[in-house]
């Protein structure tokens, strides 16, 4: 069967065409789930379908569009990664506990893209409690890599990045906090955004069995992803706002506008590599060009400041707040082994393992500490964009790798430029946005010699997430973006 005109074009160009009648809602649903029932068997990526319901929607949206409505998703297929709350389907986080839990109302996210006029098709894979960059669990198996079956799509949305990079619809919703948007995007070649930490409202994006209440988890955002960077502002605007039932009692949003149009506008600091974790050739190769390429249209181009918060302190920072947040999940034998073992690292250790080995046992007291830490780190931050609009850097170090199910992640090694690195401290690039709440947009710049996707993240100023997505969609517009994987030309 011959890939259909519309499977990979941008939800902007879909919805001009829906709104010219060009193809219907129905028709671009009937495609993507054409798509997955064609393709899934190889990839998996869509754990749980939900086409009946789908059809339903789309439907009700061609109905909606002859009488003249419009809305900003509207007759756009998406997918969602399975941590979101989507009411009759099970949510399980890959817990194989949790395996029956159906929830009862979508999550507030969920609602917010459905009002909009959005046509969920289903949800994506993840791995298990979201807590890998490789996207697998005892329920619903591997996801693959759409550009190497053998490779990771990343996580833990990943399930979302290979969806997208198959044609499955121009849209996903995914979670971030150790670069679960970022990551998957830079692997499969697409487009994400981490927003501002808080910026959009997360109940009901929460681990079965819990109750779906407001609240705010530490680090954690959840954000758009797509094959367009144009597409990301498009869900984000969706999405974005208090929670109705908590602070949307008395704030509303008001994002400012980006801070610039055009690209000689723009001052751009651009990292490529770092001690704490080196990139590959690969990697710092596209990260280069790209910034030759943006010095020609006229960006303002610098690749060191003496104003760039510390790396490796401020990594060190993160491994502490994140595994201290994760910790309070761990089973009670796993948290006792690992107090014991913090409690004997030498206090000359500073290696990044050592520091995620410490917030495991982090007191209280000592969380207070970080968190003052965290809040001057903002302070560094403010400064450093008064000087620059936007910091360009990695998101990972290689690309996308082998899949490696090997229970223990501390003893998984990737291996950049030959030499072997310990798997989570991986974890460093990624943070450099999630530790100061800063938003993020993940980008892609190209391919290595094997064919594997890689890109970057654009960093912007706090709640000033429309400057990064701007500069993301002149990149995208002068220079390319989504190239679709060869294995899918059918």
């Amino acid at each position: 069967m011959a890939k259909s005109e519309w499977s990979y074009k941008s939800a902007v160009e879909l919805s001009a065409a829906l709104a010219a009648k060009k193809v219907s809602a129905v028709e671009l649903t009937q495609d993507a789930i054409d798509r997955i029932e064609r393709h899934d068997s190889k990839v998996n990526a869509i754990c749980v379908r939900d086409f009946d319901r789908a059809l339903d929607a789309a439907r009700a949206a061609d109905a909606a569009l002859a009488r003249g409505e419009r809305k900003p998703l509207l007759g756009l297929p998406m997918t969602v990664k399975e941590s979101y709350n989507i009411a009759g389907l099970p949510t399980t986080w890959g817990i194989p506990a949790q395996k029956d839990f159906i929830a009862k109302e979508d999550s507030l996210p969920v609602m917010r893209v459905k009002d909009a006029g959005s046509v969920v098709v289903g949800k994506t894979n993840v791995p298990l409690g979201l807590g890998d960059w490789q996207s697998y669990n005892d329920i619903y198996g591997t996801t693959n890599n759409p550009y190497n079956l053998g490779r990771t799509p990343g996580g833990s949305s990943g399930g979302s990045s290979a969806a997208l990079a198959a044609g499955y619809g121009p849209l996903s919703i995914g979670s971030d906090i150790g670069g679960s948007l970022r990551v998957p995007a830079f692997h499969c070649g697409v487009y994400a955004h981490k927003p501002t930490f808080n910026l959009v409202a997360m109940r009901g994006h929460v681990a079965p069995p819990a109750p779906p209440l407001p609240f705010e988890r530490d680090l954690s955002v959840v954000g758009p992803m797509a094959r367009s960077a144009a597409d990301l502002s498009l869900v984000l605007d969706v999405m974005a706002g208090p929670d109705p039932i908590e602070a949307g009692i008395a704030y509303k949003l008001e994002l400012p506008a980006a801070r610039h149009t055009a690209f000689k506008d723009f001052r751009v600091l651009v990292i490529d590599s770092d001690p704490v974790l080196p990139t590959d050739t690969a990697v710092r190769g596209t990260i280069n060009t790209l910034a030759d390429n943006l010095a020609k249209a006229g960006v303002k181009i610098e690749r060191s400041s003496p104003v760039l918060p510390d790396f490796a302190a401020s990594s060190r920072l993160y491994m502490r707040m994140l595994i201290s947040f994760l910790a309070a999940s761990f089973a009670p034998d796993v948290y006792e082994g690992a107090k014991l073992a913090a409690a004997a690292l030498p206090e000359s250790d500073n290696s990044l393992a050592a520091e995620r080995l410490r917030g495991v046992a982090l007191s209280h007291r000592d969380w207070m500490v970080a968190n003052a830490g965290r809040t001057r780190l903002r302070a560094q931050w403010r400064d450093l964009f008064k000087t620059y609009d936007a910091v360009i850097c990695p998101i990972m170090p290689t690309p996308a790798y082998p899949h490696d199910h090997s229970p223990d992640q501390e003893t998984r090694r990737i291996i950049i430029d030959g030499k072997a690195h310990v798997y989570p401290d991986q974890l460093a690039w990624p943070g450099i946005a999630t530790l100061p709440g800063l938003p993020s947009t993940a980008i892609p710049t190209g391919f290595a010699p094997d064919g594997l996707p890689v890109g970057v993240q654009i960093v912007g100023p706090w709640l000033e997430d429309r400057t990064p997505l701007k500069l993301a969609e002149l990149i995208e517009r002068e220079f390319g973006g989504f190239v679709p994987p060869k294995m899918f030309d059918d």
